[in-house]
């Protein structure tokens, strides 16, 4: 008999921004716990399975069932949840957590195998961020609960079956949180840990609404895993709630030395219009939100709030039902703001082999704050936070194609120029970002000084952007950069009807 060792209740493992680590009890236990720590990719496993065990201990019947228990009222019932099932949190023993003892027969790996940043096999070793990290009980605590939903795939071991007739594919599908190349999730977020589990806690009625969730809240996994890839409970997981929290898309078991692991629960995708509660999915086309390294996560902010557009029609809207359902009972509750995170993921490969970091693969995440009031005065404020947006993206495309046409002057064409090119509208994102939530601040109001005092700060930075990534040292550069550079007048068309005018002035 395996002893038990390392309960996840006790056990400093859960990464807390400002705090270190901390074990479920304290997560649950209090609001000292202000915001989690760790990658995006952590941030997103962890955040889902302390809401899974949320609504396994305290799954309100109704909005305001749940606003009555409060975050205070979710810690105590998911306090006594935990202690009641202790025996099911331990890392180590007969049944360790959210582990499959079968899977003892794949062949053991080492942990490096299971990270994307880790290079491994034949990828090449640029930098030290590449090796492999020493692992603690902790580290091996949260890879696991990260391979439940973002397991890289790549080459399958069908020689382990554990569904007896179950026929595995050659190449095993990527985790149900990463796709072929990364989904960008959201949340609401609060004060604590304890508020922002609250705040995306599922009411029984929200759950019997997404017609998807045929199997409704679904079992927690720890409490019944599945014997298979293809079993009832497996199967359940598939059509659940319960499932779209914690997948199991991988199946794993840890060793000290390594781990074993295969391909675990082949959930539906996006593609087979299954709605994950983080993921902003298009109304009525198969389409997701991606993580793109190349754009933070607030600048989507417009997209992934467009359900408060009453000007558009609904087809038109992506929704992310963590952020809908959350917004639409913010009334009933006394927080005087809230906080929108979004983040992921974005690999390469998966077609042949496992996904690896390539290029400009990265973590990307980004959080934005706002004031409650302003969704219970109707959409002003984000009707005007969209024109700005556009007036923004506009000033982007701008220094994109004012830049392009600087080095086309100067004969860098092609893939060259256009990388220029994005490197200057980069660098202006870059510029405004310190500036965006005090652009989300004047729209509240419509305060229209402070607006005209932005954007001509964004002007400004549009040509600083410009100005870094177009060197005007000689006579025939210093002729292309005056050409071109926005807002301009020296060569412009406006002063210059023979020459092509700058893209806007």
């Amino acid at each position: 008999m395996t002893e038990n060792r390392y309960n996840l209740l006790d056990e400093a493992w859960i990464p807390i921004a400002d705090m270190g680590k901390a074990g479920l009890l304290r997560v649950f236990g209090g609001r000292e716990c202000r915001a989690l720590g760790g990658t995006a990719v952590q941030k997103i496993a962890v955040l889902k399975l302390l809401i899974a065990i949320a609504q396994a201990a305290a799954t309100p019947q109704d909005t305001q069932e749940w606003a009555a228990m409060g975050p205070d009222g979710l810690g105590e019932r998911c306090t006594l949840y935990l202690e009641q099932w202790r025996d099911a949190f331990w890392l180590y023993g007969d049944k360790p957590f959210l582990q499959m003892p079968a899977c003892s027969k794949a062949e053991l790996k080492p942990y490096g195998t299971a990270m994307p940043q880790v290079a491994s096999g034949n990828t090449t070793l640029l930098t030290h961020l590449q090796l492999e990290p020493i692992m603690s009980d902790a580290s091996r605590a949260l890879l696991l609960v990260e391979q439940m939903g973002f397991g890289l795939g790549g080459k399958a071991d069908t020689k382990v079956v554990l569904s007896s007739g179950y026929k595995k594919k050659n190449i095993s599908s990527p985790g149900a949180f990463l796709s072929s190349s990364g989904l960008l999730h959201s949340f609401l977020i609060g004060d604590s840990v304890l508020e922002t589990i609250w705040l995306n806690l599922f009411t029984r009625l929200n759950i019997t609404s997404i017609e998807h969730w045929r199997d409704g809240l679904g079992s927690a996994p720890w409490e019944n895993m599945p014997q298979g890839e293809d079993c009832p409970i497996a199967n359940s997981l598939k059509y659940s709630f319960m499932g779209r929290l914690v997948p199991l898309s991988c199946f794993c078991l840890l060793k000290e030395e390594g781990l074993h692991y295969v391909e675990g629960i082949n959930h539906p995708s996006y593609k087979e219009r299954m709605v994950d509660p983080s993921l902003a999915y298009h109304s009525t086309q198969a389409k997701v939100l991606w993580v793109d390294p190349k754009k933070k996560p607030w600048r989507q902010l417009t997209a992934l709030l467009s359900f408060l557009d009453n000007n558009k029609k609904e087809h038109s809207h992506f929704r992310c039902l963590f952020l809908k359902i959350g917004i639409s009972r913010l009334e009933q509750c006394d927080l005087k703001r809230i906080g929108i995170w979004s983040g992921g993921l974005k690999v390469s490969g998966g077609v042949i082999g496992k996904h690896f970091f390539a290029g400009d693969d990265d973590c990307i995440e980004s959080e934005t704050w706002l004031e409650v009031k302003a969704f219970s005065n109707g959409e002003p404020w984000f009707s005007r936070f969209n024109i700005q947006m556009e007036s923004v993206e506009k000033k982007a495309y701008g220094v994109y194609k004012a830049t392009k046409k600087y080095f086309s002057d100067l004969k860098v064409q092609g893939k060259q120029g256009d990388a220029h090119a994005a490197e200057a509208s980069g660098l202006f994102w870059q510029l405004v970002e310190p500036t965006f939530q005090e652009l989300i601040q004047a729209c509240y109001d419509d305060g229209k000084e402070r607006l005209a005092k932005l954007m001509g700060t964004y002007a400004v930075f549009a040509g600083t952007a410009f100005d870094e990534s177009c060197p005007h040292g000689t006579a025939r550069q210093f002729e292309a950069w005056a050409r071109h550079r926005p807002g301009f007048g020296v060569f412009s068309q406006k002063n210059n009807p023979h020459r092509e005018g700058s893209c806007y002035g």
